[in-house]
C-alpha cells in the first residue's frame, strides 16, 4: 500500500469517528432537527440574517429544498422570516433564540466529546495532529473554523458556511 492509500484509509477512519461524534451530539435534538437542517442553523448562526437564495447556495441545495428546510425550522421555532429593512421586497431568514441555543448546545456537546478523545493523545501526538490537520484543511481549501468565546475558553463552532459536508 503506498502512502496515499495509507493516508486515505486513516482519514476515512477518522471521518467515521467524527461523523459518530456529530451524530451523538445531535441525538438530543434529533426529534426536532435533521443533520441538513442543523447545517442550515449553523450557517444562519455564523452569517446572521440571510436571503433564501444565498442560504441555498451556501448549503449546495436548490432554493426549493432550502425553502422546505426553512419552513420546518420555522415550524419548530428555530428560525423566523422578516422583511429586509434595506429592501422591503426581500425576505431574510434568521435564527430565533431557541435556534441559537440549539446550535450552541449541540456544538458544546461535540466539542466536549472531541476534547475527551484528544486528551487521550500524548502532547507530541496532539502537536503532530494539529500540523497534519492544518495541512489537510489547506489542501482541501477549508478555512479555519471561527473561534468563539464560550466563557470557558475559545472553541471552534464546527461546520462553517463554506463546508459542503455535514
Amino acid at each position: 500500500m503506498d502512502d496515499v492509500d495509507a493516508v486515505t484509509r486513516a482519514v476515512l477512519t477518522a471521518s467515521r469517528v467524527l461523523v459518530a461524534v456529530s451524530a451523538r451530539s445531535l441525538a438530543e435534538v434529533e426529534d426536532r432537527v435533521t443533520l441538513p437542517q442543523f447545517r442550515m442553523l449553523v450557517v444562519l448562526s455564523s452569517r446572521g440574517a440571510t436571503k433564501l437564495v444565498a442560504l441555498a447556495e451556501l448549503l449546495g441545495v436548490a432554493p426549493s429544498t432550502a425553502m422546505r428546510m426553512v419552513d420546518r425550522l420555522i415550524a419548530a421555532g428555530l428560525a423566523h422570516r422578516h422583511t429586509n429593512p434595506d429592501n422591503r421586497r426581500e425576505t431574510l431568514l434568521q435564527l430565533t433564540e431557541e435556534g441559537r441555543r440549539t446550535v450552541e448546545d449541540v456544538t458544546a456537546r461535540r466539542r466536549q466529546e472531541i476534547a475527551s478523545i484528544v486528551q487521550r493523545l500524548a502532547p507530541q501526538q496532539r502537536t503532530a495532529l494539529i500540523d497534519a490537520l492544518a495541512d489537510f484543511n489547506d489542501a482541501g481549501g477549508e478555512p479555519l473554523a471561527p473561534l468563539l468565546d464560550d466563557g470557558a475558553g475559545l472553541h471552534p463552532l464546527g461546520w462553517g458556511e463554506s463546508s459542503t459536508a455535514g
